[in-house]
């Protein structure tokens, strides 16, 4: 079990690899296999109890290592040599990368990141996913307006890392549950497609893509916490 949470080291690396040869569809595809795999080994790691048929090894550390790897080192890559922000050398660009990187580290060294129903508090440092946006929605070419957009977009989301308001785990949502992994499934299956056509889909592709995921940046205020005596259940 924690050999399989480990093999998204693996797809984080060689999605590194196709994004310093700009292979963008390459490197959202690899990012979408690890993002597969983080997906689904904790919840079949709570079916197996891994914590007691596997105590020797930490997989909540394991998981953290990979997280920063495959959410926050390569797409801030991606996002840094792209050109959308400037070149190398652009201030926009250096500083955006300097809070993508130092947010995501106290993010992920933050022991109260989850409610007690495990749900997020504040940003969860998915940069993988804003990336993402970021290719299917600029233009071709940058220009100032989309620069500063994406800037201000890095700099509200590093604020919110530290902020009160929870955001979703789709797979550990009650209320609204069937809807929201619907819409979860036909996400994925929109987001395989535009990958699939080097993150320039359709236009019904991308505006579906948003609304979906406006969807999800939102149903954090229609969370009902638990009442205490359901949180140990």
């Amino acid at each position: 079990m924690h050999l399989f949470t480990a093999s998204g080291v693996l797809w984080g690396f060689l999605a590194l690899i196709a994004a310093v040869q700009h292979d963008w569809r390459t490197m959202f595809a690899w990012l979408a296999l690890a993002l597969f795999v983080d997906g689904i080994d904790g919840t079949i790691a709570r079916k197996i109890n891994i914590t007691e048929a596997s105590p020797r090894w930490s997989g909540v550390a394991l998981d953290l290592i990979i997280d920063y790897l495959t959410y926050v080192i390569v797409p801030a890559y991606a996002l840094y040599s792209s050109g959308m922000l400037g070149g190398s050398s652009n201030v926009l660009n250096l500083i955006a990368m300097a809070v993508i990187l130092l947010t995501s580290a106290m993010y992920f060294a933050d022991n109260e990141m989850k409610t007690e129903d495990a749900w997020f508090k504040g940003f969860p440092a998915v940069w993988n996913l804003i990336v993402f946006y970021f290719f299917l929605l600029s233009p071709a070419e940058p220009t100032i307006l989309s620069m500063t957009a994406i800037f201000l977009v890095v700099l509200a989301l590093g604020l919110m890392t530290f902020a009160s308001f929870v955001f979703v785990h789709p797979l550990r949502v009650a209320k609204l549950r069937m809807p929201t992994l619907i819409l979860l499934v036909v996400w994925s299956v929109l987001a395989i497609k535009a990958i699939w056509e080097n993150v320039d889909p359709a236009p019904w592709v991308t505006w579906a893509l948003c609304i979906i995921g406006v969807y999800f940046l939102i149903l954090g205020y229609f969370r009902t916490a638990p009442p205490q005596g359901r949180i140990a259940e």
